[in-house]
C-alpha cells in the first residue's frame, strides 16, 4: 500500500519549492497620474493611483479587519506645495479568507484609488513632483508574499490660471478617514469573534503527537543508533555533531511540513471544509486506519520498498550536510509505518479546520518528532538513562492497534451520517468503542493473550495502571448508550436519534428545530414576529456536534434560543438540500465554514453572526442577546 505514497513525497518537495519561491517579481504594478496636469494655488489636484494585480493574486483593502493580513496603506509624501490630502478607496469584495480564517476585503485584477490634493494657497507657480507611498501584502488562496513598500510619482504644474478640479468620489468610493469598521461591515454578514486560539491549541496537540510517536516500535530503537552516528563522526567536533544533528532534524521537519503544504495546495480555500465530510475521503481514511491497526496487531507487516531505503541510506553515508539531510528523510520514511496513523489523525483533523491547519499541524508534529534527536546530540549522557527497548515496545504496538481500530470507526460513522444510512447509531458506535477500548485494558492486565505479554510475566505497576485506565474509560462510555451526555466526547460520537438529546436543557426545556426548511422558517418568523436563528451545520462536523450537545442545552442558552425560530441547514450531505444550503451560505454570507450561526429577520436582513465553535457560554449568550437587542431597537 505504501508504494502508492512515493509519488506523494516527490510532489511534496515540488510543492515546497513552489511555495518557497517568494523572491518572485512583485505581482502588483502601480501607476500615478493626475486627472488635470495643472492646479491653482488654494485649489485641488486629483490623482488617480492604479494598482494592476496579476492573477491569481489579490490585494487587501485599507479597511480590511485587523488580525489578519497586512492591509494596504496609501499616503501622499510630504511636499511644501501641499496643504492637505485625502485618499478614497474603491469598494472591495468581502469574504472569508482561507489564509487567515477571518473575513477580509480584497481587490482582484485592478484597484483604482483617488487622491484629492489641496494645494497650499501661498504656493508659487512651479512644476512639482508629487509622490505616493504604499505598503501592502498580496496573497493567493493558498499562499502569501511578505509585505513590501513601493512608491509612485507624477508631475503637477501649479498655475494661477488653472481651473479648480474639486473631486467628487465615484459611486462606492469612501474616504479612508470617514470609514469605520462598523460603517463598512456588509449587511449580509457581520463579522463575529475572531478564532484566534485554534492554531495554538492545534499546534500543541500536534507537537504532543510528535513526541508520543517517539515511543512507537519503529522509532524508539533508532534513537541510540542515530545519535551515536552523529557523535562518532570522523570530524570529532562537538559543534559539527550538533550542526549535523540539526540538519538531520531539519530533514524530518522538511518532509512532514511539505506534506502539510501539499495538502494545503491541493485542497484550496474551501476544500478543507468539504473534504472533512466527503464520504470518499472518510472511506480512504478509515481504510488506512484499519490497515495500520491490523498491521500493528500482527496480521501483516507494512514496509516501504527496501530498494528505496537502501539507496537513500547509501547516499546519506557520504557525509556532509547533504548526507545528514538524506538521513533525516530516510528516517522519516522508515518510521512512517508507525507514525503514519499519527499523521493521518492530524491531516484528518485539519481538513475540518482551514487551509493553514495542515501545514501548522505537520510543522508542529515534525518538530515534536525531531526534537529528541537534537537534544540527545547536545546531551549524549542522557542516552544512558533512557529506557531500553524491550517487551514494552510490542505492548505499545498492540495497544496502538486497538486505539486506531476504534479511531477508524469515527470515520466510518462520518460516512454513515453524511449518507444518512443510520446504520452506525450512537448506541452501536458506543458499544463498539466500549469493546475496543476494553480489549487493550484486558491485554495489559494479562487477561488477553497476545504478543508482548507472557503467561508467567509479573504485572508491573505501570502496566496495571494503564490497563485500568482503558477499562475505566470504557465503563464511562456506558451511560452514553442510554441518553447520557459524554461532555467533550460528544463531538466525536454520533448524536442520539431521539429528539430530546442535544435539544433540551438540564431543566427539561425542549427546543424545536426545523431541518433544511429555510423559506418555511422565514415565513414562520414573519407570522410570529420573531428572528430566525440559522444554524449552518454538518452531519460529520465535530464542532457542530459539540455545540449541539454541550452549548445549546445550557439553561441560559436554551432560554434565549426559545425566543427565535430555529432552523438547521446541513451543508455536508450528498443530497440536493445540502447543495442548496451550501450555495445559500456561500452566496449570502461569503463562507461555507461550519458551524456558522446567523440571526436574521423575516426579510433576510442579518442582525448578528457568530462564525465558530465556542466553549465560552457568556460569549455565545452575548451573541444571542445582541440579536434580541437589535431587533427591539428596530421596533
Amino acid at each position: 500500500m505504501l508504494r502508492s505514497l512515493l509519488p506523494l513525497f516527490v510532489f511534496t518537495s515540488l510543492a515546497t519549492a513552489q511555495v518557497a519561491r517568494t523572491n518572485r517579481p512583485d505581482p502588483v504594478k502601480w501607476k500615478l497620474e493626475f486627472v488635470s496636469p495643472e492646479a491653482r494655488p488654494g485649489g485641488y489636484a486629483v490623482g488617480k493611483l492604479t494598482a494592476s494585480i496579476e492573477e491569481p493574486w489579490h490585494l487587501y483593502s485599507p479597511t480590511t479587519p485587523k488580525g489578519g493580513p497586512i492591509v494596504t496603506t496609501v499616503a501622499l509624501a510630504g511636499n511644501p506645495a501641499v496643504k492637505s490630502s485625502e485618499i478614497f478607496r474603491p469598494k472591495p469584495v468581502r469574504k472569508l479568507d482561507p489564509n487567515f480564517g477571518i473575513d477580509t476585503e480584497t481587490y482582484d485584477r485592478e484597484a483604482i484609488f483617488y487622491i484629492s490634493v489641496l494645494i497650499e494657497p501661498s504656493a508659487k507657480e512651479q512644476a512639482v513632483e508629487l509622490a505616493v507611498n504604499m505598503r501592502y501584502q498580496v496573497c493567493t488562496e493558498t499562499q502569501c508574499l511578505p509585505p513590501v513598500r513601493r512608491s509612485a510619482s507624477a508631475p503637477v504644474t501649479i498655475k494661477a490660471s488653472a481651473t479648480d478640479a474639486r473631486f467628487t468620489p465615484p459611486e462606492g468610493y469612501l474616504a479612508l478617514s470617514a470609514v469605520t469598521s462598523q460603517s463598512k461591515a456588509p449587511p449580509t454578514a457581520p463579522a463575529g469573534p475572531a478564532n484566534t486560539g485554534d492554531y495554538a491549541g492545534f499546534a500543541v496537540i500536534a507537537f504532543g503527537l510528535g513526541l508520543a510517536s517517539i515511543f512507537t516500535p519503529c522509532v524508539f530503537p533508532m534513537i541510540p543508533f542515530t545519535v551515536t552516528y552523529f557523535l562518532n563522526r570522523k570530524s570529532g567536533s562537538r559543534g559539527d555533531s550538533i550542526l549535523q544533528a540539526s540538519i538531520f532534524s531539519g530533514g524530518i521537519v522538511l518532509l512532514f511540513t511539505s506534506l502539510g503544504l501539499l495538502t494545503t495546495a491541493l485542497l484550496g480555500p474551501f476544500g478543507v471544509v468539504l473534504l472533512g465530510s466527503n464520504p470518499w475521503v472518510n472511506t480512504f481514511i478509515a481504510l488506512v486506519f484499519i490497515l495500520f491497526s491490523l498491521s500493528l496487531l500482527g496480521a501483516f507487516e507494512i514496509t516501504l520498498p527496501s530498494s528505496l531505503l537502501t539507496k537513500m541510506d547509501s547516499a546519506s553515508q557520504r557525509g556532509g550536510i547533504f548526507g545528514s539531510l538524506l538521513m533525516g528523510l530516510t528516517f522519516s520514511l522508515t518510521s512512517f509505518a508507525c507514525v503514519g496513523p499519527f499523521v493521518g489523525t492530524l491531516l484528518a483533523a485539519s481538513v475540518q479546520g482551514d487551509a493553514l491547519q495542515p501545514t501548522v499541524g505537520m510543522l508542529s508534529f515534525a518538530s515534536g518528532l525531531a526534537s529528541p534527536f537534537f537534544f540527545l546530540a547536545l546531551f549524549p549522557a542522557t542516552l544512558q538513562r533512557m529506557p531500553k527497548s524491550g517487551s514494552w515496545l510490542p505492548r505499545v504496538k498492540i495497544v496502538l492497534g486497538f486505539v486506531l481500530l476504534a479511531a477508524s470507526l469515527k470515520y466510518m460513522s462520518n460516512i454513515d451520517q453524511v449518507l444518512q444510512w443510520n446504520i452506525i447509531t450512537r448506541e452501536r458506535f458506543l458499544a463498539a468503542w466500549i469493546v475496543l477500548f476494553s480489549l487493550p485494558g484486558l491485554y495489559l492486565l494479562g487477561l488477553l493473550r497476545m504478543e508482548g505479554v507472557k503467561p508467567d510475566q509479573n504485572l508491573g505497576v505501570t502496566r496495571a495502571l494503564c490497563g485500568a485506565f482503558f477499562l475505566i474509560f470504557s465503563i464511562t462510555l456506558i451511560p452514553g448508550m442510554f441518553g447520557g451526555r459524554l461532555g467533550e466526547l460528544d463531538a466525536y460520537v454520533p448524536l442520539a436519534t431521539d429528539s430530546t438529546f442535544g435539544s433540551s436543557s438540564s431543566s427539561g426545556e425542549k427546543l424545536t428545530w426545523m431541518k433544511n426548511q429555510y423559506k418555511q422558517a422565514l415565513a414562520r418568523a414573519k407570522e410570529e414576529n420573531k428572528l430566525v436563528f440559522v444554524n449552518f451545520t454538518g452531519y460529520a462536523c465535530t464542532n457542530c456536534h459539540w455545540m449541539k450537545a454541550n452549548m445549546f442545552p445550557r439553561p441560559e442558552i436554551t432560554a434565549e434560543l426559545k425566543k427565535f425560530v430555529l432552523v438547521e441547514l446541513y451543508t455536508d450531505g450528498t443530497d440536493e438540500a445540502s447543495e442548496q444550503n451550501q450555495e445559500l451560505q456561500n452566496s449570502r454570507f461569503g463562507t461555507i465554514a461550519i458551524p456558522y450561526y446567523v440571526l436574521i429577520d423575516s426579510d433576510q436582513n442579518v442582525v448578528a453572526a457568530f462564525p465558530r465553535l465556542t466553549k465560552n457560554a457568556s460569549e455565545f449568550l452575548a451573541f444571542l442577546q445582541s440579536g434580541e437587542k437589535s431587533s427591539t431597537a428596530a421596533l
